[in-house]
């Protein structure tokens, strides 16, 4: 998979939900993780880190959103539930993207939108935990970025990625 990404949160407020976004984090193959703004010491999320992320994943605090550096070249994306965000199946993930999610019962700060390149929603009805969120928005990057063979025509079958099959081998529908 070419590029990379990283991916936090602005003004969470529960260290466990913070260490689930930080583990899925870890087990997605994030660059690195941030916060900008918790309302808690972001060390008190190590009761949940259960995969050792803190020992493999680059951990990034800001106090505020225009302290947020970025790499050179890449995007800003908030994951929010607002009506002109991208809903999450029609976007295109950038190659180089940073991911950031808003706080429990709140929302990405306008100081932050106004830094975001895009704006993204998962299409739901309502807002969901920030660390499943998380995970879906990593997981639909994972699966379209090119690192998995298009989805099979029938149900349940394999599809074989063209470096898979051997030059004698056919498949059949």
């Amino acid at each position: 998979m070419r590029g990379f990404f990283g991916i936090g949160a602005e003004g969470i407020s529960k260290p466990m939900n913070l260490g689930n976004l930080l583990r899925s984090s870890h087990a997605f193959g994030a660059s690195f993780f941030f916060t900008v703004g918790p309302a808690f010491d972001v060390h008190e999320m190590r009761a949940s880190d259960t995969s050792g992320a803190f020992g493999h994943l680059p951990l990034y605090n800001f106090g505020k959103p225009a302290d947020l550096i970025l790499p050179h070249k890449t995007a800003l994306v908030a994951v929010e539930l607002l009506p002109d965000a991208i809903e999450l199946p029609s976007f295109r993930h950038p190659q180089q993207a940073v991911y950031v999610l808003g706080p429990e019962g709140g929302n990405v700060s306008d100081e932050m939108l106004e830094r975001c390149d895009f704006k993204l929603k998962i299409p739901l009805k309502f807002c969901i935990n920030v660390g499943v969120a998380g995970a879906l928005v990593m997981y639909d990057r994972m699966i379209s970025t090119g690192r998995f063979a298009d989805r099979p025509v029938h149900a349940g079958s394999a599809n074989f990625a063209p470096q898979q099959l051997k030059a004698d081998q056919v498949i059949c529908e």
